[in-house]
């Protein structure tokens, strides 16, 4: 495991007197991909808020040696922390070249964006070897697939060389094929980078998470790894409504009923 950690520890966030965030701690690592997931109104995409600057929080978001909080959004980014969005956001009229190339800061005028070129910026072309999309390099992004998009977005960050991806729900919408490569896609990117990713779909969590924490009501309910989560009572009790001591029959399906549970109550 290479680079640093991101470490969220105590965080608070609140608005005007509610409080969204009530003392979240966890933490990421190069070398896995890290799921945060819990219903609507959990508290996810407010972490993933605080820690880059968008939100206000309180306590600790450490990248290394290095506090997140309290700076602002674009020295954020300059220290290599790139997020994504639930709606993917691309320039539509441009194509895939071209929108990577504003992405990695090239400088190229909106004329010189549109001439033919006599070279692709080695970091761009690893980019798009990276995300599957070395093929679409003159297509507009606006006719792309879900699924594409989705990978554009994540090829815009790599380009930047963000040491941290903060994915907000990067396969919403996407097909069973897309859900799959994007999964490896991920797993790829982590091996030296740090993948956190909010994700209301419980499939794709069982079959890609490292390790994930589940957040309820603004605090954290479970952490671990998928199995590790899914057998704890808390999460058990809250999503169930069932007791800690179960009968071993019914243990034996709990895992799936705590996923399709969560997946109910999100929607």
């Amino acid at each position: 495991m290479t680079g640093a950690s991101l470490v969220v520890t105590d965080l608070h966030v609140e608005f005007s007197g509610f409080v969204a965030v009530g003392g979240v701690s966890f933490d990421a690592h190069p070398g896995e991909v890290r799921f945060l997931i819990g219903p609507n109104g959990a508290g996810k995409t407010t972490c993933i808020d605080a820690i880059t600057g968008l939100t206000r929080g309180t306590g600790s978001a450490r990248l290394g040696e290095t506090e997140l909080l309290g700076k602002q959004v674009h020295k954020i980014v300059r220290l290599g922390v790139g997020r994504t969005f639930q709606t993917a956001s691309v320039f539509d009229e441009l194509t895939v070249l071209q929108n990577l190339d504003i992405a990695a800061g090239l400088h190229r005028s909106s004329v010189s964006l549109l001439r033919a070129r006599r070279g692709v910026d080695p970091s761009i072309e690893q980019a798009l070897e990276e995300t599957g999309l070395a093929g679409e390099l003159a297509t507009p992004a606006g006719i792309l697939s879900h699924g594409q998009k989705q990978w554009l977005e994540i090829a815009m960050l790599l380009v930047q060389d963000a040491k941290v991806l903060l994915l907000d729900e990067p396969v919403a919408g996407m097909s069973h094929d897309e859900r799959t490569a994007t999964g490896d896609l991920l797993q790829r990117i982590a091996v030296k980078r740090i993948v956190l990713v909010v994700e209301h779909d419980m499939d794709f969590m069982r079959r890609f998470a490292t390790r994930v924490t589940v957040l309820h009501q603004g605090k954290v309910l479970s952490q671990g790894t998928v199995a590790e989560v899914q057998a704890d009572p808390k999460v058990q009790e809250v999503y169930l409504g069932t007791a800690g001591a179960a009968t071993a029959a019914a243990m034996a399906v709990v895992p799936e009923a705590v996923a399709e549970t969560l997946k109910l109550t999100e929607d």
